[in-house]
């Protein structure tokens, strides 16, 4: 890489010398970097309806799980002209947006991963992140093709919100643990997913609709029983709160 060679020699100009092993290795991982990244915005760049269609999925579930990542993220690709944003999503690449989303992204890393705190911080983000994930969708498409634009906010509104209600249930199980690492351990697997996702739809469009349609189903499947173990767990709260004021 010119880049990174010529970086090296303005290093050495200032007297700091960089072990040549070292320098190859980086050099490498900077290469694969650059790689992945040519591969990754040529497939923004080749996008069809169904590959359209597949980003405008991905950013509404993603939303539900990590709405200012996903904002943040995406719009960070666009301004660095790593994926050229289609529609009207070019507009999460302006500054302002993207010191927003950033600040906001630094808080919920924190925030998500505190037991107790994460859900208090999921009940006041639900009311965004829905709105937000169709919203995010529609713009795949803009303002010019308002027919599609709207099919996609249907479809980006309601996985955002399966995404959503399914990271919410999990938690308020999780939570009931004493121990820390559980949760830890999951918003980080929701931080890796939820981008995964979105790299998905842009590289593979027909592998990530089929794993969408897979997980979507699992999460109304945990959703529902969770639901049911949270209604029973209160059901035993109350009745033994009733036996207490008897007492």
């Amino acid at each position: 890489m010119d880049f990174w060679q010529a970086f090296i020699r303005w290093l050495h100009t200032i007297g700091l010398h960089v072990d040549p092993d070292t320098a190859r290795s980086v050099g490498q991982a900077a290469d694969s970097l650059g790689d992945a990244a040519g591969r990754l915005g040529h497939a923004a760049g080749q996008m069809d309806m169904g590959a359209l269609l597949a980003l405008a999925a991905a950013l509404g579930w993603a939303s539900g799980l990590r709405l200012y990542a996903v904002v943040f993220v995406v719009g960070m690709l666009g301004l660095a002209g790593v994926m050229p944003l289609p529609g009207s999503l070019h507009v999460l690449a302006h500054p302002l947006v993207l010191v927003v989303s950033g600040g906001l992204l630094f808080v919920e890393f924190f925030a998500d991963k505190i037991p107790v705190v994460d859900s208090v911080w999921d009940l006041f983000q639900s009311v965004l992140r829905i709105p937000a994930g169709a919203a995010l969708a529609a713009a795949v498409f803009g303002a010019d093709n308002s027919t599609m634009a709207l099919a996609a906010a249907l479809m980006g509104g309601t996985l955002a919100a399966t995404s959503q209600a399914a990271k919410t249930t999990t938690r308020a199980l999780i939570n009931t643990s004493p121990e820390p690492f559980s949760n830890v351990g999951a918003s980080l697997a929701e931080d890796t997913v939820s981008l995964g996702a979105i790299w998905l739809a842009l590289t593979n469009p027909l592998v990530f609709a089929a794993a969408l349609l897979v997980v979507v189903l699992a999460m109304w499947l945990v959703i529902w029983a969770l639901w049911r173990f949270l209604k029973a767990a209160l059901r035993r709260l109350r009745g033994g709160m009733g036996s207490l004021q008897k007492t």
